[in-house]
């Protein structure tokens, strides 16, 4: 595996509103080459999702909406992957670049990543993988595909030209709205959601807080599924959980913890922030609630 090297930018982010102060911080971490990967197997069918979570469930921020394209890949047996589209050009950008354009276009912001969760299922066969890198470390954890409990109603909606039927169902702590296209008969959907009579294009919780939309379809696809072939962390669903976390809690405390790094933070004048390394409390909630 190829060693990178790593361009740190840091970012505090702080909204001032009327009843206090609502702090996000962002640790960015551009790495100037790509894994290798491992070929799973060459996807038949690939379909684009326009993603939008809440960063602020408070309603204090304006701009409490944050955005990526998802890409879920199809492939045989029932295997498909869903992982950014984001970082796809990310990673291709690297691949047929040089050092120092690498090193100017993560000046420029071109690197900035998507998100890195990556689901895949029915991999192994029966099992949903999910990996993850937080910070500069990649996580890893397998559980059994889930079982979803899903309820058919009446709601028809038309999403990217296909009339959609819907179902929701109850999924570790959010109840799913979600709508489905028999014409496209794959029992498969965005994120950890699957098990439909026909491909799920869109899918919201009831707070609206997590929303997925299918926006693109491509019916004649070869890109192969891979796997990054990296030194995964292998914990459970709940150390996964616990470590993303203690990260986004406190992201610069989290560096010098798990590299022996140093992060220096400091206000627009220049002058060092002097609570930067306190833990802050999430204005969020995560995807899975239990």
């Amino acid at each position: 595996m190829s060693k990178s090297i790593l361009i740190l930018a840091m970012v505090s982010v702080m909204a001032t509103i009327a009843s206090g102060k609502i702090i996000r911080r962002q640790l960015a971490i551009y790495q100037s080459s790509v894994p290798e990967t491992e070929t799973l197997a060459n996807e038949t069918m690939e379909f684009v999702y326009d993603y939008r979570y809440c960063v602020d469930t408070t309603g204090r921020l304006n701009d409490n909406i944050s955005s990526d394209n998802m890409l879920l890949q199809i492939g045989p047996d029932g295997l498909s992957k869903f992982s950014s589209y984001k970082n796809l050009t990310v990673d291709s950008i690297l691949m047929r670049s040089s050092q120092e354009q690498i090193a100017n276009a993560a000046l420029e912001g071109k690197l900035s990543n998507g998100e890195f969760i990556t689901i895949y299922k029915n991999y192994p066969a029966g099992k949903l993988t999910h990996t993850e890198k937080i910070c500069t470390d990649w996580f890893r954890y397998d559980e059994d595909m889930p079982s979803l409990e899903w309820e058919l109603t009446d709601s028809v909606e038309n999403v990217l030209g296909y009339e959609c039927q819907s179902a929701r169902c109850k999924f570790r702590g959010r109840e799913w709205t979600v709508f489905y296209a028999e014409d496209i008969p794959l029992s498969d959907g965005p994120w950890k959601l699957y098990g439909l009579p026909g491909l799920i294009m869109k899918a919201t919780d009831e707070n609206g807080h997590y929303t997925f939309e299918c926006i693109g379809i491509k019916s004649k696809a070869d890109r192969p599924i891979t796997i990054y072939k990296v030194p995964f962390n292998k914990v459970s669903r709940r150390d996964y959980y616990d470590t993303k976390h203690r990260y986004d809690v406190n992201p610069y405390a989290y560096y010098e913890a798990t590299t022996g790094g140093h992060v220096t933070v400091t206000d627009n004048a220049g002058n060092p922030s002097l609570d930067a390394y306190d833990p802050i409390e999430l204005p969020y909630d995560y995807i899975e609630l239990d």
